[in-house]
C-alpha cells in the first residue's frame, strides 16, 4: 500500500507539472519585450528565492545545508543546472518569437527520449501497448519533422535537454525540492553577472510596474511545477513520466493555435492526432495495470 499510494502521488503531482508547463507559456508572452536570456536571468534569481522560501516552510534547510557539503550532488546539479538553463532559453525563446509549436514539437519528441533513457540506462522494460504507443508517437513524431522540411534543430534540443535533465534528476540522491534548490543557486552567479553587465538597459529598473511584478513572479511560475516533477520523477518509472510529458505540449498546442494564432496545416494537425492517439494506448496500459 505505501508503494501504491507513493506512486499515485508521483501520478499527480506528474499531471500538475505538466499541466502547469503546459500553460506558462501565456506568461513569458506577457514578457515578450524582455530578451530570453535576460528573462531566463531573473528566472534564476527570483527562482532561488521561491525554493528557499519553500525550503525553509517545508523544514528542508538542514538538508539543504547537508548536500552542499557534497561535492558529488553539487557536481550532479551542475550537470543537471545547465541543461536545465538551456531548455529554458531555448523555450522562452520560441514562445516570445512565434515558435510555440515548434517547441510543442519539441516537448512530443521529449518523452521518446526519456523512454530511450529508461531502456537504454536504467534498463526499464515496457508492455507490448506501452511499445504500440512508443512506435505510434515516434510515427506521428516522424510525420512532423518531414513535414518541416528541415531538421527541427529547437524541438530537438527542447527534447534532448530536457530529457537528459530528467534522467540526470532521477539518478540524483538528493529530494526534489533541495536539488532544485542548489541547481538554481549554481544559476544564480551567473544570472546576476548578466543582469549587471545589461543594467544600463535591462528591464530592471527601466520597465513599468506590470512588467517588474510579472518578472518577480518568473520565481513561483519556475519554482512550483519544477518541484512537483523532480518528486514525481523520483516516485515513477522513468517511461510513465515520459508519457505524462505529453500534457505540456498539448497545452502548448492549443495555446499556440487559439491564442497565438499560429498557422496549423491539416496535414501537421494529423500528426498530432496520430501521437494523441500513441498517449490513448498508453493510458489504458496503466488502467489496466492498476486494476
Amino acid at each position: 500500500m505505501t508503494e501504491q499510494n507513493d506512486l499515485r502521488r508521483g501520478l499527480l503531482q506528474g499531471v500538475l507539472a505538466y499541466g502547469l508547463w503546459g500553460v506558462v507559456a501565456a506568461y513569458w508572452k506577457l514578457l515578450a519585450d524582455v530578451g530570453p536570456v535576460e528573462l531566463v536571468a531573473h528566472r534564476a534569481v527570483w527562482g532561488l528565492g521561491a525554493f528557499a522560501v519553500f525550503a525553509a516552510i517545508t523544514g528542508q534547510l538542514g538538508a539543504l545545508r547537508a548536500a552542499l557539503r557534497d561535492l558529488q550532488t553539487i557536481g550532479v546539479m551542475a550537470a543537471s543546472g545547465a541543461l536545465l538553463a538551456v531548455n529554458w532559453v531555448l523555450f522562452v525563446w520560441a514562445t516570445i518569437s512565434g515558435h510555440l509549436l515548434d517547441a510543442s514539437l519539441g516537448y512530443f519528441i521529449n518523452p521518446l527520449v526519456s523512454v530511450a533513457l529508461g531502456t537504454a540506462v536504467l534498463r526499464e522494460r515496457l508492455s507490448r501497448l506501452q511499445w504500440i504507443a512508443i512506435t505510434l508517437a515516434a510515427l506521428g513524431v516522424g510525420i512532423l519533422t518531414w513535414r518541416a522540411g528541415r531538421v527541427p534543430w529547437v524541438a530537438l534540443l527542447l527534447a534532448g535537454t530536457f530529457g537528459l535533465y530528467g534522467l540526470v534528476r532521477k539518478t540524483a540522491k538528493v529530494a526534489a525540492l533541495v536539488g532544485s534548490t542548489i541547481e538554481t543557486m549554481l544559476m544564480v552567479p551567473i544570472a546576476v553577472t548578466y543582469l549587471i553587465v545589461i543594467a544600463d538597459h535591462g528591464a530592471l529598473g527601466h520597465a513599468d510596474a506590470a512588467t517588474t511584478a510579472l518578472l518577480v513572479g518568473t520565481g513561483i511560475v519556475t519554482a512550483v511545477p519544477l518541484v512537483l516533477f523532480t518528486s514525481a520523477a523520483r516516485r515513477l518509472p522513468l517511461s510513465t513520466v515520459g508519457f505524462l510529458q505529453y500534457l505540456a505540449p498539448t497545452g502548448q498546442f492549443v495555446l499556440a493555435i487559439t491564442v497565438f494564432g499560429e498557422p496549423l496545416a491539416l496535414d501537421r494537425f494529423a500528426a498530432f492526432i496520430v501521437i494523441w492517439t500513441g498517449l490513448l494506448v498508453f493510458t489504458v496500459d496503466l488502467v489496466r495495470s492498476r486494476r
